[in-house]
């Protein structure tokens, strides 16, 4: 599986879009403006995904777009495969031609790679990063919350006023 810009930004994009949209279909320009990624590219990237049926688009005042099936059953892996060219690390793409006619020595270990990370990809699911998501956003509130503790308690330290 390649790991490019494109499929990296399909699956920031597809997070943004799982963790708002309860609260209707998501427009691109607010996950390009959220994430910093080009309305345009943003574009072609969801016309994939909804041609892969893993997004649908809602058109007019208040469209935007909708996951096509619940987060649970959508995996990483079929965002960047919607996405991108085919899984791939093989230096000749899998034709088994690495060194003109023949194999590398290496071939073998790039084959089993690709098949490692497509593998752990499959396994890991949009909710999934939904969850993991939510969950820094509730460490970040509970760190946030604690600072100001944190600061009364230094203060009234006795060694804070040596």
């Amino acid at each position: 599986m390649r790991l490019t810009t494109k499929g990296r930004f399909a699956v920031t994009a597809m997070l943004d879009l799982a963790l708002r949209e309860a609260g209707g279909p998501v427009t691109l320009a607010g996950i390009s403006e959220r994430q910093g990624i080009s309305l345009s590219y943003l574009e072609q990237l969801f016309g994939k995904l909804r041609r892969s049926a893993i997004v649908e688009s809602t058109r007019g005042p208040g469209g935007g777009y909708t996951l096509a099936r619940k987060a649970a059953f959508i995996s990483v892996s079929q965002i960047i495969s919607a996405v991108d060219e085919p899984v791939d690390a093989t230096q000749c793409g899998g034709k088994e031609n690495c060194r003109g006619s023949q194999r590398c020595m290496t071939h073998d270990l790039w084959t089993e790679l690709n098949a490692t990370l497509f593998d752990y990809l499959s396994k890991v699911s949009l909710a999934d990063l939904v969850d993991k998501q939510h969950a820094k956003e509730v460490n970040v509130i509970q760190d946030q919350r604690d600072i100001p503790a944190q600061r009364r308690a230094r203060a009234e330290s006795p060694t804070s006023a040596l």
